[in-house]
Formats: structure tokens, C-alpha cells, sequence
């Protein structure tokens, strides 16, 4: 038995779900490179990791197309300073995977400093060209935000 909060360990251990060791390693390789576009705000890279249909739901509840996500990155309105991954978990299930994130996020959007810990779920589907791409994703803060009020 897991503990509250924690995936059972025959769902995000080891096997995965018994997927091929080279899909889950490149499901593993992409979210860190998504991790690293979004800190650099490298609109180019996450172009290729997004899938065009991508859903995202917020920490704030509202729906978000990849075209918002390229939009505030290539504006500026939105820049990253930190991307710290405690955890990373992954399972993959044919061409579909899923990573799940824990980690703190620090930056600025629309010139207002953020920093809090949260958990990312992300969902991911296999292209034979394009390698793993962002199809669905939903954040949520975990605990306390790890902002400094001053």
C-alpha cells in the first residue's frame, strides 16, 4: 500500500508498467527538456515538444492552449529563473506516457515575482517523427508557496 498522496510503487516503480527501458528513458529525456525550454523561455524548443492540440489546466483552474504557453514566453511576459525537479516520475503505456513533476518553480509573470513548489502531471504521446510530445498537462501548488514576502 502507498502512502496518501504517493502512487503504489507497481504503478510508477521500476517497470513502469513493463514499457520498453528506451521509451520510458526518452519520455524521461523529453520532460527534462521540456524543464529547460521553459526556463531558458526557449519558444523554439517547446514549439517542438508541444503538441499543437495541447490542454493545459492551471494552478488557477483556467484552460490554456500551447499557443498561450508559446505566447507569454515569446513576450517576455513570463520568465523563468528556476526549474529545481525534486521527483520525476514516468510511466509509459504504449505510444501514451505520463510524467508527474515535483519540484519548485521561481520567476516572473507579467513583471510580478512567483515562486512556489508544485506538482505537474503530463501527459505525453508517442510521434514515430517527432519523438514525445506535451498533449495534455495540469499543475498544482503543493504545500506552502516558497515566496519571500519580505
Amino acid at each position: 500500500m502507498s502512502e496518501v498522496g504517493q502512487p503504489a510503487d507497481d504503478v510508477l516503480g521500476a517497470g513502469t508498467g513493463g514499457a520498453d527501458a528506451a521509451l520510458v528513458e526518452a519520455l524521461r529525456v523529453a520532460e527534462r527538456r521540456l524543464q529547460r525550454a521553459q526556463l531558458a523561455s526557449d519558444v523554439a524548443e517547446l514549439d517542438r515538444l508541444i503538441d499543437d492540440r495541447l490542454v493545459f489546466t492551471g494552478p488557477d483552474g483556467d484552460l490554456y492552449s500551447k499557443q498561450d504557453d508559446l505566447r507569454v514566453h515569446r513576450s517576455g511576459r513570463q520568465s523563468m529563473t528556476r526549474v529545481d525537479e525534486e521527483d520525476l516520475a514516468v510511466l509509459v503505456a504504449g505510444d501514451t506516457g505520463v510524467t508527474w513533476f515535483l519540484g519548485t518553480l521561481e520567476g516572473a509573470l507579467d513583471g510580478e515575482p512567483f515562486a512556489a513548489r508544485v506538482r505537474y502531471t503530463r501527459t505525453w504521446i508517442l510521434d514515430e517523427d517527432e519523438g514525445w510530445r506535451l498533449i495534455a498537462a495540469h499543475a498544482s501548488p503543493t504545500g506552502r508557496d516558497t515566496a519571500t514576502d519580505g
